[in-house]
């Protein structure tokens, strides 16, 4: 007879360890990924101009869709999941865009378009083995960091006091003590803090944030107190619009973010498994994130991918085991049905979540770099890179210069910076010659060579006896005399 013996390895992903052992290294991934998760749909319901209790519902459904996310990815169903020990929800890669169509469409036309993305990415996802070449680290890094450099001003404004620039004291000192209060508590944990308090350095500058804010008068609790402690979020509960122009730009933000996704899933493998990313486990995890983006715009939850923080932890730790990201994922759902969550997470002031979240953008912008200096940096691609970025920035910060152009190609690329540099690097990556830097090197070895025997030759010409003329006497005809001939 034989015995089976319950696998309790941390380090195996079938593995299932005793809960005193995998709630530890649970919460630090709650910890590392909540603030990243609450972060966007309060900006998007700053943008949209979103009520109290509109706030609320978007904080709650990104929380409850970030933990169904993460539990459908472990497990999978059918084709859809990566089944890898990755953590998926709401993130900031596209709080760009989302901006730019918020600000144009409303909350209606972010669903709308997020809809139609998701259904682009499972195309993505069914066809990316034959199109993974199309996406090399040169145009995901150039994306990734456009996406860290425009999300910059909405740290300075919110340290300012608001995402509105014109609203009551914007700008004034008390705010920015609370930023600088932030981002030094954050720097501190990140920099000299150990284990947990490292990894959780987001978490600990909002709450050293949080209790200076407090006696200042600068936390309202009235929205805790009117909030239930549980609720089913409803099924579309904003009417979906669609709009060409929020289309065109979220389906970009989708493709892209497959890219992203590619990346963190393979980092995820190599780092965490020792072994590359399975083709399975690659289809499953683009088809499973775009059907959780589709499904999440039904009940208006933004757009979901991986967390790359959260990689980070796997590979650090090595602890793959399913179930230890389980229990993150159950305590995710759990607080996403609880108003009273959500209603604790809008209390934090704007210049605490802007100290909190300006390192964050250094982090994507810093990740964008690292994914640039994977290929080598020749001529090309710093072609490439440069007129992106050139491109893109360029146009965000004078939109007037592109007021003659049609109304909806306006719409696309005016306010949404990532669209500009995506479509740039995607189309010189396949227009421009691919030379590497050792082929630039052989060109300019060859055009050295080609000087190197022009010269000889004219210096073979220069010592070469030339003939000298001279008139005869009573205009006979020259006679041509040697340099040598003896006179």
């Amino acid at each position: 007879m034989t015995i089976k013996t319950r696998n309790n390895s941390l380090f195996d992903f079938q593995g299932r360890p005793p809960i005193y052992k995998a709630l530890p290294i649970s919460l630090q991934h709650v910890l590392a990924m909540i603030a990243g998760v609450i972060t966007p749909p309060i900006i998007i319901a700053g943008v949209v101009g979103s009520t109290p209790q509109e706030k609320l519902l978007l904080i709650q459904v990104a929380v409850l869709a970030s933990g169904i996310c993460t539990l459908f990815h472990l497990y999978g169903v059918w084709k859809f999941g990566a089944r890898l020990p990755a953590i998926f929800g709401v993130g900031f890669a596209y709080v760009p865009t989302l901006i730019a169509v918020g600000g144009q469409f409303g909350i209606e036309g972010i669903l709308g378009a997020q809809l139609i993305g998701g259904i682009t990415m499972m195309v993505v996802g069914y066809f990316i083995q034959y199109i993974r070449h199309l996406f090399p680290p040169i145009v995901a890094g150039t994306v990734v960091l456009v996406i860290g450099l425009s999300l910059y001003d909405i740290a300075i404004r919110y340290m300012a006091g608001s995402g509105n620039v014109n609203a009551e004291g914007f700008g004034d000192l008390a705010n920015w003590m609370v930023g600088i209060i932030t981002l030094v508590a954050v720097l501190g944990a990140s920099q000299f803090g150990r284990g947990v308090v490292r990894l959780s350095a987001i978490i600990v500058g909002i709450l050293v944030g949080y209790a200076v804010a407090l006696p200042m008068g600068m936390v309202d609790f009235s929205s805790v107190a009117e909030a239930r402690w549980l609720a089913v979020p409803e099924f579309m509960p904003f009417q979906l619009e669609f709009h060409s122009a929020a289309i065109v730009s979220m389906v970009v933000i989708c493709v892209i973010n497959s890219v992203q996704t590619i990346g963190d899933l393979s980092a995820t493998s190599v780092a965490g498994m020792n072994r590359e990313l399975k083709t399975r486990e690659l289809t499953g995890g683009l088809l499973g994130n775009g059907l959780t983006t589709a499904l999440s715009a039904l009940f208006a939850a933004l757009p979901t991918s991986t967390f790359s923080q959260n990689v980070g932890i796997v590979a650090m730790t090595k602890v793959i085991s399913r179930s230890v990201l389980a229990i993150a994922g159950v305590f995710m759902v759990l607080a996403g049905l609880s108003p009273k969550f959500g209603a604790i997470m809008t209390t934090i002031p704007y210049p605490v979540l802007g100290g909190a979240t300006v390192t964050v953008f250094g982090m994507i912008t810093m990740t964008g770099i690292q994914l640039l200096i994977k290929d080598e940096l020749s001529a090309r691609n710093v072609t490439i890179v440069g007129l992106s970025l050139a491109l893109a920035l360029g146009i965000s910060q004078v939109p007037a210069a592109i007021e003659q152009f049609p109304d909806m190609l306006q719409n696309v690329i005016g306010g949404a910076p990532i669209v500009v540099a995506a479509i740039t690097s995607f189309v010189l990556n396949i227009i421009l010659p691919n030379r590497s830097l050792a082929d630039e090197q052989r060109e300019r070895d060859e055009i050295a060579c080609a000087d190197a025997d022009a010269n000889t030759a004219a210096a073979d010409e220069d010592a070469e006896p030339r003939s000298v003329e001279r008139s005869g006497p009573g205009g006979e005809a020259p006679t041509h005399v040697s340099p040598n001939a003896n006179r």
